[in-house]
């Protein structure tokens, strides 16, 4: 059997950042293991090819029948194959606000408030601006301005600043609220995942091995102690060992489902499907947060926006050209090109809802194609309070995992949404977006609650942020402590969104990339 110091199961966005570190100074034997591919190929390094992943590098997860969506089943894409869902996402680099990580400390996750966390931000992060107090210039995660966005895209900002909302250039520096231009997770025009900024440079030192296409079947537990990996390769099973620890980085979905093939979780749930229980721990699997989103379309005159008419198509096929020649361009385009934060609750102590535009028409994740030219906005509810739960489908590993968010189970969260999806409706009909000649898809009486309700009801799904099922805290339930050591195990840590008490207010790839960074600090931490 194999033997290395470490193994992290999972390349994805906070895997790739723990594996880097650990083995970055050559003194550790390390083993990152990956289900997917290496994910070093031409539709993942073009931003605008990023349609073409919804069947590619994701696992293409779909949740139970979800009764606050009208019994419809939600989509749920995760990136598969080194750098996770950060070679699928559409890059927006977002951190989250202050009140966030001082909500976490307040609820008992020790040493994660936010003058914690910026420090790790800063040290993950290549700002091509520079660095300042905010901002990194020497870490391994490029983020850059857009230096292409659509039109329609700065028509939609200069539309939010007609009704009095503030324009920000920044929001991760001092104030989160405000709407503009999103900064991206790219370089030189090219998508930058977490694997191209902590795995790649350092693949092929000695210390380091990198097993894709390899399927993690169940932890190694021996007297109380993780000591490796059961893995499946070509259809083979076999062990890795772990001298001194395995880090589980396998997202909010993966992760749980790991820990309760191994005979970690609700021990009803485990004994239902023949597995022997290890730790009863209740929370593995549960609080599981997602921003439930609602996308607002408007089909426009213009044919400024991008859209797949013939016009477009040819628009599009140049700008491949242009792209793998210079780089620039149109296929630059995260989609999500512009976006904001803005409280629409008068209790809130924070922006509760953010904004996603996109230059183009979106239905059902982009899987519908619409033969026009257009816009979509997407408003999501930051902090929601309905909570959900993954389980397991199978005691194999390879099956999917039951995914159930519970969406619009908690009134609240419909209230917040709806007051979001008009304001969404509110900028569309200002002058800069009017200008383009939108007619709206899906029409509504914004003034009724009840049609406004069965609208979303009838369209919302995910803005893609799974968090929580495996719970940070400092109490006795929580399944991992605040320096991320499962509780109840020796020789094991969690370090992905899974580990977050409460959602924060915006894209979580930034927060998993930074829950990476101090996950290889308390490990390395451990060994002294």
């Amino acid at each position: 059997m194999e033997s290395f110091d470490y193994i992290v199961i999972g390349g994805g966005s906070a895997g790739s950042a723990v594996a880097g570190r650990l083995a970055v100074d050559g003194t550790r034997r390390v083993c990152l293991i990956e289900a997917g591919g290496r994910n070093d190929n031409i539709l993942v390094k073009t931003p605008g090819f990023m349609p073409f992943l919804l069947k590619n590098a994701n696992y293409r997860y779909e949740t139970v029948p979800q009764k606050g969506l009208n019994g419809r089943t939600g989509y749920q894409p995760r990136g598969k194959g080194l750098g996770g869902s950060s070679a699928i996402n559409a890059m927006v680099y977002i951190r989250g606000g202050r009140w966030d990580y001082d909500n976490w400390a307040a609820m008992g996750c020790t040493g994660w408030a936010y003058d914690d966390v910026l420090p790790y931000f800063k040290r993950a992060e290549a700002n091509e601006r520079g660095g300042d107090d905010y901002h990194g210039a020497g870490g391994p995660l490029f983020v850059s301005d857009q230096h292409y966005a659509n039109p329609t895209s700065h028509a939609f900002v200069e539309a939010a600043a007609a009704l009095q909302l503030r324009t920000t250039t920044d929001f991760n520096g001092a104030r989160q609220d405000g709407f503009g231009i999103y900064q991206v997770t790219q370089r030189n025009g090219e998508r930058w995942t977490s694997a191209r900024a902590y795995v790649e440079p350092i693949r092929d030192q000695g210390n380091f091995t990198i097993r894709t296409d390899t399927l993690v079947e169940r932890l190694v537990i021996e007297g109380g102690r993780v000591t490796g990996v059961q893995i499946r390769r070509g259809g083979a099973s076999e062990t890795l060992l772990a001298r001194r620890g395995v880090v589980l980085s396998a997202g909010a979905f993966n992760s749980p489902q790991i820990l309760m093939l191994s005979g970690i979780g609700p021990a009803a749930h485990l004994k239902a499907h023949g597995i022997d229980v290890v730790l009863d721990r209740t929370e593995v699997g549960g609080n599981l947060q997602d921003h439930i989103d609602y996308v607002s379309g408007w089909e426009t005159t213009s044919d400024v926006p991008i859209g797949s008419t013939l016009k477009g198509s040819l628009r599009m096929a140049a700008a491949i050209v242009e792209h793998r020649r210079k780089r620039t361009g149109v296929m630059t385009t995260p989609y999500a090109e512009a976006g904001g934060f803005w409280s629409v609750m008068p209790d809130s102590p924070a922006p509760d809802v953010q904004w996603h535009f996109v230059p183009a028409v979106l239905e059902d994740h982009g899987r519908e194609k619409v033969k026009a030219h257009g816009f979509s906005l997407h408003a999501c509810v930051l902090r929601p309070e309905s909570r959900g739960t993954v389980r397991l489908g199978s005691a194999d590993a390879a099956a999917a995992p039951v995914i159930d968010p519970n969406f619009l189970d908690d009134d609240r969260d419909m209230a917040v949404l709806r007051a979001g999806v008009r304001l969404s409706h509110r900028i569309a009909e200002a002058p800069p977006l009017q200008a383009f000649g939108p007619t709206d898809r899906h029409p509504v009486d914004l003034n009724d609650d009840a049609a406004l309700n069965a609208m979303i009801r009838a369209r919302a799904d995910t803005v893609y942020h799974p968090v929580g099922t495996c719970r940070m805290g400092s109490d006795a339930e929580a399944v991992v402590d605040p320096t991320l050591k499962l509780n109840g195990l020796e020789g094991l840590w969690v370090a992905d969104a899974s580990v977050m008490p409460k959602i924060v207010s915006g894209n979580t790839n930034a927060p998993s990339i930074m829950i990476g960074e101090r996950c290889a600090d308390f490990v390395m931490a451990a060994e002294k």
